[in-house]
């Protein structure tokens, strides 16, 4: 552990392995070395879901903790590469906002962009993370947020690990009850984009909304 870190110190994190680099951000080289072994690489650890990561190679909470948020912390640096665009004008920008934060994910996970009445970006943020299939979105709590934020209107952003974007039933039924609850608060829901690794959909685009 201390070689390294001298090597880190005086070459930098960027000279450092990937099982160095799991090693002190984990401070056990065993269990970075296991878990290398289990999933290949940082890249399919950062992938596994918070129920599968901390069941692998004997990892525990806390150490799945850690990851987590490394991972999180380099997905928002990401996606922030160059920044949020400050405008959306059309569900391209969204795309090219979002893509970096969910293409690779093997969960869903659903998010809100809160804008302003020009269409500048007040905040985005996570609203659920579900399963492989499917997530549980409670309109309740973007309304809740919006009116917060003071935001008039919203799109609505979730990704598909399947590799399709196409649009289930589930997902046209939490798009009308969304429609339906931020109507009763004159909050406009633009558009809900669908992501894929390599596709997407726009409820707007396609006349859904």
């Amino acid at each position: 552990m201390q070689t390294i870190r001298e090597k880190a110190t005086l070459r930098g994190y960027a000279s450092l392995s990937e099982e160095e680099l799991l090693t002190l951000l984990l401070e056990d080289n065993a269990i970075a070395q296991a878990l290398l072994a289990e999933c290949g690489s940082l890249r399919e650890i950062a992938k596994l879901p918070a129920s599968r990561l901390r069941m692998a190679a004997g990892l525990g909470s806390k150490r799945a903790e850690k990851i987590q948020l490394a991972t999180e912390f380099g997905r928002r640096v990401s996606s922030s590469n160059g920044a949020i665009e400050e405008h959306i004008t059309s569900s391209d920008d969204v795309v090219r906002v979002m893509r970096p934060l969910l293409k690779e994910l093997k969960y869903e996970e659903c998010w809100a962009i809160y804008l302003t009445n020009s269409n500048r970006i007040v905040e985005h943020c996570r609203i659920s993370q579900g399963g492989v299939q499917a997530t549980v979105v409670d309109q309740k709590l973007i309304v809740k947020r919006a009116l917060e934020l003071l935001s008039p209107r919203i799109i609505i952003v979730h990704n598909h690990p399947s590799g399709s974007a196409t649009p289930s039933q589930a997902d046209m039924e939490i798009t009308a009850k969304i429609k339906s609850a931020t109507a009763l608060f004159d909050i406009q829901l633009l558009d809900h984009i669908i992501i894929s690794e390599t596709e997407s959909y726009s409820f707007k685009s396609n006349g859904k909304l």
